[in-house]
């Protein structure tokens, strides 16, 4: 498994991880502040970007999430697919896909894996996501 930041705004996807051949790269925004039901609460989207470098047609089946707050709560997130779809990617071809979440605090931190089927042995494996950061930008030294 290798891990590594890339440098820069904008467009650049700032954390990658590839696992068995799947390269897995994210980029983060802070939305907005607001209070909800008397709390005040903190909305951020990503995008992820899921590219097959391996030989083998695969398909993501589920994701699984680990979201933290800086007050420590902690939600696990299961669930088929990514927003609705169970995509197919071959060997050479992406999915890109943005969602976002909130918490209650002005940072936190995302990481899980996605559970893939290889088509051509039906094994099923695990595409780690990396720990990526949820930061306002007034929250920030």
């Amino acid at each position: 498994r290798d891990v590594e930041r890339s440098r820069g705004l904008g467009d650049v996807y700032k954390r990658q991880q590839v696992t068995q051949g799947i390269k897995v790269s994210i980029k983060t925004r802070f939305e907005d502040a607001f209070v909800s039901n008397g709390k005040q609460q903190y909305a951020f989207s990503y995008i992820i970007h899921i590219e097959n470098k391996s030989k083998d047609v695969v398909q993501l089946k589920s994701r699984h999430w680990k979201i933290k707050d800086a007050l420590n709560d902690i939600d696990m997130v299961f669930g088929e697919g990514v927003v609705g779809k169970k995509p197919v990617i071959k060997p050479g071809g992406f999915h890109t896909y943005s969602s976002g979440c909130i918490l209650l605090s002005p940072f936190g931190a995302m990481s899980g894996y996605y559970e893939m089927v290889n088509f051509t042995s039906t094994e099923k494996f695990k595409v780690s996501i990396p720990n990526f950061k949820l930061s306002a930008p007034f929250s920030m030294n």
